[in-house]
């Protein structure tokens, strides 16, 4: 008798819990992924309203061919991607490419690819080697996002640039970018090396093993690849801002804090840098591709200030919208929008620190300050960094 009541009280102690942890879980706030999940929104309407779904998901869909797989121009998409995404109202679709030359062919020619990321370097190598004509006028720009760094990184017996005069060169594969900014540099230079179109991770394994010389990258720095070298008998190469160089190349400096496992505390090392740009086919207004641009435009300029924030890649702390370029002509609602948004400069952006090692803003605080107040006027842009070098010196350190 006491064995039944004992069993009949623990079902209805168990009766009593199941009850209970049903009630809680029903009380949570559970989502079903059908509410927020566009894809499965699209895939549950797919038969009854395919026509309608398809409009509606390529409407306001951008698409945006970026570099090699691991590089800063495919870091830079996927940061655009989740911060612009606003499901139907807009979305960026970023494309793993080959880099600068390839996405310059990529934004003429393939079905669908709406702009891209080139190096502003890449269309004048085209036209000065008789590959292409004209082909400036076939392109305008978004913006101007950041500089990309010469990285050289050589064996210790390898001092100076010229010292690879003769020597075997790993410059990046032949759809890059990286060999038409190292072509560019050392032709001036007078530098003659012997070339390889290696893909990065290839070279650097053969430089370690001693099968080459140096390997070239020009991407924004930190590159991940060349971060986790750790000793190996390698160091970089500087890169001097020579004479040669200053129509098309900005100053730059690598630092310990971009690569401490190959620049030691507190040092840095010289080299150059050159601008990558956001860039559109030169679409006739009133077409559609023309109006998805325009809703890029306006999605990405209006959220510009939560890329420059972590966990997004720190070269978004260089791009100034309003920056220009050079012989290049901005897309005309680009240049709108940024008529009708203009913002006057905070006076404390000088001395942010986060800006610490954007010497091109640096460099055009300089020349701001010699045009007021009249000076060097006679001084080519030798003599011009040269000053500059010496008044940044005398800036507060939180500037520097």
């Amino acid at each position: 008798m006491a064995s039944n009541v004992g069993r009949a009280l623990a079902l209805a102690v168990s009766l009593v819990c199941f009850v209970a942890v049903g009630w809680a879980a029903e009380t949570q706030t559970e989502v079903d992924p059908v509410t927020v999940s566009e894809g499965l929104k699209a895939i549950f309407r797919y038969g009854s309203g395919t026509k309608e779904t398809a409009d509606r998901l390529n409407a306001n869909t951008v698409t945006m061919m970026t570099g090699a797989f691991g590089g800063t121009y495919e870091q830079i998409g996927a940061d655009l991607a989740s911060v612009l995404d606003d499901g139907d109202n807009f979305r960026l679709l970023p494309i793993v490419g080959r880099g600068s030359v390839q996405g310059v062919a990529d934004i003429l020619y393939l079905r669908g690819v709406d702009l891209g990321i080139v190096r502003s370097d890449t269309l004048d190598y085209l036209e000065r080697k008789g590959y292409a004509t004209n082909i400036k006028k076939q392109f305008t720009f978004i913006a101007k996002l950041y500089n990309e760094e010469m990285h050289v990184v050589a064996t210790k017996s390898i001092g100076r640039l010229a010292d690879l005069d003769g020597r075997t060169v790993a410059v990046g594969l032949a759809n890059g970018g990286t060999f038409v900014t190292a072509i560019s540099i050392f032709e001036r230079l007078n530098i003659k090396p012997h070339f390889l179109y290696l893909e990065q991770r290839v070279a650097l394994q053969k430089l370690k093993d001693g099968e080459i010389d140096a390997v070239i990258a020009v991407e924004g720095k930190p590159l991940s690849e060349i971060a986790q070298i750790a000793g190996n008998g390698l160091h970089f190469v500087p890169v001097n801002y020579d004479k040669a160089l200053q129509d098309d190349y900005l100053p730059a400096q690598l630092t310990a804090e971009d690569y401490p496992n190959l620049i030691a505390s507190g040092q840095s090392v010289d080299t150059v840098a050159v601008s990558a740009v956001l860039a559109v086919y030169n679409w006739t207004p009133r077409t559609d591709r023309y109006r998805r641009l325009v809703l890029f435009v306006d999605t990405f300029f209006a959220k510009i200030k939560a890329l420059q924030r972590p966990p997004f890649h720190p070269k978004w702390r260089e791009v100034a919208l309003n920056a220009p370029l050079a012989g290049w002509t901005r897309f005309p609602p680009a240049e709108a929008w940024l008529d009708r948004n203009k913002v006057p400069p905070a006076p404390e952006a000088k001395n942010d620190p986060e800006r610490a090692d954007d010497l091109e803003a640096l460099f055009t605080q300089f020349i701001d300050f010699q045009s007021k107040n009249d000076l060097g006027r006679n001084d080519n842009r030798e003599a011009l960094f040269r000053k500059f070098l010496d008044w940044r010196r005398q800036q507060p350190a939180s500037a520097r």
